[in-house]
């Protein structure tokens, strides 16, 4: 290998020539590891661990990107040197070819710390040592003039799914799911479908803007900034900003249209049902907006922010689905939503790990940050303790056994992911965990609501 000399032998700092321009030196990473990094006069050279994370750049990528070392190595991932468009429509393929072939070589377009856009070649390898790939190694050399990278529709249309961080809507969904099946399955009461969708159309839609003002707060804050270790599509927010993808101004106006719409399917429900679904749909907006919002900011009230959101997503929404059916408040349709709520507040939860070193520089106290990591199993465990009780209450008290089922499998899938999580917390593994904890609130959810109507 030319550019990229990964695992050489330590050759007390001499520099080795291994080409035009190329030479290779040692740089000690770690008290227990060094690599031999090549270094090139005209060409940028960046190594990566698996997630992208920066771990040397050369006097070349210096010089061609405008960051410095302190800066981006363990901070920045190379992602924020590409368009953010180019970045999810073709990424995950050059490195897939790069593993399954050795490498992609390719033209694309990258862009400086000052903004500048510029046209470049590049060629990405993988990394190894022991034989098992560590990461990759992207050489570049810049070209005369920008190059024309298409971008599709679906991109396109991805773009937004990223910007809304729309695949987390299930947290909003599925307790729309159950406020329907106690209404339905438990009262026995006639569901006017019409009404339903519009409702579960308005709450997806006061999810959607939540999730967007907290990034554009969270951004605002410089809490987006000081988070370098969060997991990718998991936590530490969308990074749209950081992509380019939209501006700060941009995200703040998407935020306010989408609020804007749902606000007007609240009306209209209102005037045929009652002014209790504006009463709770404008509280669910208020929580989820001053979560991370001055002057309240909930996530900074050590604990609070969780609670409250727990309960915005889960009994909140499962009582207004039984307002939007009936017209009236019911204690019941509020307690049936709080087991999917406390799952939900365990997803929150476990996203924080991996933010808390970030969220604590700019004051955003949460669980994790005001008690540390190592209690964050102990909160989890207590969270998923709550949501099997509670629906074994329920199960015993409505005459609904197949809720039995649906907590035995929360002991089985939640403990194994408790487990999990209390074996990887310090490490990056543990996003396997932070996956799995939406999958069981997903699954629980919808069982749950299943049960409700068996």
């Amino acid at each position: 290998m030319q550019e990229c000399l990964i695992q050489q032998r330590y050759r007390s700092g001499i520099d080795r020539k291994v080409g035009h321009s190329y030479y290779c030196y040692e740089i000690i990473l770690s008290s227990k590891r060094s690599y031999a990094v090549a270094t090139i006069l005209d060409k940028s050279v960046i190594t990566c661990d698996m997630e992208g994370v920066i771990e040397t750049f050369s006097d070349g990528a210096v010089a061609m990107f405008g960051y410095d070392r302190v800066e981006t190595i363990n901070k920045l991932r190379v992602s924020a040197f590409s368009p953010g468009q180019i970045v999810l429509q073709n990424l995950g393929i050059w490195l897939s070819t790069a593993v399954r072939e050795g490498e992609w070589i390719g033209e694309t377009n990258f862009v400086r710390k000052n903004g500048d856009l510029f046209g470049a070649r590049i060629r990405i390898t993988p990394t190894f040592r022991n034989g098992v790939q560590i990461g990759f190694c992207g050489v570049t050399e810049e070209l005369d003039a920008v190059v024309d990278v298409p971008i599709t529709s679906a991109t396109k249309a991805i773009t937004w799914l990223v910007i809304t961080r729309a695949p987390f809507i299930t947290a909003a969904i599925t307790p729309c799911f159950i406020g329907i099946a106690f209404v339905g399955g438990v009262l026995g009461l006639p569901i006017s479908w019409m009404y339903a969708v519009l409702a579960i159309l308005g709450v997806s839609l006061l999810h959607l803007a939540s999730n967007v003002f907290n990034d554009y707060f969270d951004v605002k804050s410089g809490t987006d900034q000081a988070n370098t270790k969060y997991f990718v599509q998991y936590s530490g927010g969308s990074r749209a900003i950081e992509m380019g993808l939209i501006d700060l101004k941009g995200t703040r106006n998407v935020a306010l249209c989408l609020a804007g719409i749902a606000l007007c399917i609240g009306v209209y429900v209102t005037f045929a049902v009652g002014l209790g679904v504006l009463v709770i749909g404008l509280s669910g907006l208020a929580l989820g907006y001053f979560y991370t919002a001055p002057p309240l900011r909930l996530v900074a009230r050590k604990g609070l922010g969780e609670v409250i959101i727990g309960m915005t997503f889960g009994p909140l929404i499962t009582l207004g689905m039984y307002y939007v059916m009936t017209g009236v408040y019911s204690f019941d349709a509020f307690i049936v939503g709080i087991p999917t709520g406390l799952l939900t507040t365990n997803i929150l939860l476990i996203n924080q790990v991996p933010d808390a070193e970030g969220d604590a520089v700019t004051g955003k106290n949460h669980l994790v940050v005001t008690f540390g990591p190592q209690a964050a199993v102990w909160f989890y465990g207590f969270f998923l303790a709550s949501a099997i009780l509670v629906s074994v209450w329920l199960g015993l008290y409505h005459h609904k056994p197949f809720l039995l089922g649906v907590a035995a499998l929360a002991i089985g899938y939640g403990g194994w992911i408790l487990s999990y999580m209390k074996k990887h917390l310090n490490n990056r593994s543990l996003v396997k965990a932070n996956v799995h904890t939406i999958y069981l609130q997903i699954v629980f959810a919808v069982l749950f609501a299943i049960a409700l109507v068996l």
